[in-house]
């Protein structure tokens, strides 16, 4: 939660659950805060939570590498389209590309990501289509279940290095990547 952001800032928050990380990040700083929730009651949840609050934008999506439609199970803070489980729902994905220049955001100053398993896709697309250079500081949790997880955050993390570098890693738990010109 220790950032260098202000009011000026501007943050996302792609999975955010319940909202509770946005809300202490909008308490701290007072920025404002793009939260993307593609379960449908979360993201209605979250909606009511900020109502209120003009800083605070809920889109119930998730940020992908392309647009598509997917089922998810629900299961609370584990809830996935990459693993099977109960009461499944329709999402939406899109473009993480495409929703960044939408926005109009050509500096994101934090993005968390905790998308619970779909990080490595998203973090090869923003990667691969130059939009990681835009994102000052990433705040990302890497998943274990993942098929080939070891080698494909190692081959991330390689390739984060060229536009970023690391401030704190706790393997399969929390790490953030600071650009090299910020």
């Amino acid at each position: 939660m220790d950032y260098d952001l202000s009011a000026d800032s501007t943050v996302f928050d792609v999975g955010g659950f319940e909202g509770q990380w946005a809300s202490d990040i909008v308490a701290m700083y007072g920025c404002k805060v793009h939260i993307f929730e593609p379960i449908p009651a979360y993201a209605e949840r979250i909606g009511r939570r900020f109502a209120r609050n003009p800083l605070v934008s809920v889109h119930t999506i998730g940020l992908a590498s392309q647009d598509e439609t997917v089922s998810a199970s629900v299961a609370g803070d584990a809830s996935s389209h990459l693993r099977g489980g109960e009461g499944a729902v329709e999402i939406a994905l899109r473009c993480a590309a495409t929703i960044i220049d939408e926005l109009e955001c050509d500096q994101i100053d934090l993005m968390k990501i905790n998308i619970e398993g779909a990080e490595y896709d998203l973090l090869d697309h923003l990667i691969a289509s130059g939009r990681i250079t835009r994102v000052r500081d990433l705040q990302v949790q890497f998943h274990a279940f993942v098929p080939r997880a070891g080698e494909r955050v190692t081959a991330i993390r390689r390739a984060l290095a060229a536009s970023h570098y690391p401030t704190y890693m706790y393997d399969f738990h929390w790490e953030n990547w600071r650009r090299r010109d910020a």
